[in-house]
């Protein structure tokens, strides 16, 4: 089983993969292609996704029993201890490096009410 997402890529590329592949959802195709066909068309969708991102999942014979690759995506996959593993920004890390440790965080868990509220 194949399956490739497309976000923001031209609708030339979307007819071409219609050749190969069912179209479920807008940018969402399913299909059961060879390898070889499925390389083909991830080659063609690298090449024509212009400024759009993509995603491609398909079965293997792995631990996972799947793996996926993406292109132009700012989450990107990883390999942890042999399994892939999606690897995504944390554009808050600068800001909780800056907030001073001994400060406790305040929230609505009971010791924050205690602290709130004085006591019991």
């Amino acid at each position: 089983m194949t399956v490739i997402v497309l976000t923001n890529c031209p609708v030339g590329l979307r007819g071409f993969l219609t050749r190969w592949l069912l179209e479920i959802s807008p940018g969402v195709f399913l299909g059961a292609p060879s390898a070889r066909i499925r390389e083909v068309l991830w080659n063609e969708v690298r090449q024509y996704a212009g400024q759009g991102r993509a995603l491609l999942a398909y079965q293997t014979n792995n631990e996972q029993g799947y793996t996926f690759e993406t292109h132009d995506h700012a989450w990107h996959p990883t390999d942890h201890e042999g399994l892939t593993l999606i690897c995504r920004p944390n554009p808050a890390a600068p800001r909780a490096a800056q907030k001073p440790p001994d400060v406790p965080r305040q929230g609505w868990s009971k010791a924050a009410k205690r602290r709130k509220y004085g006591g019991r």
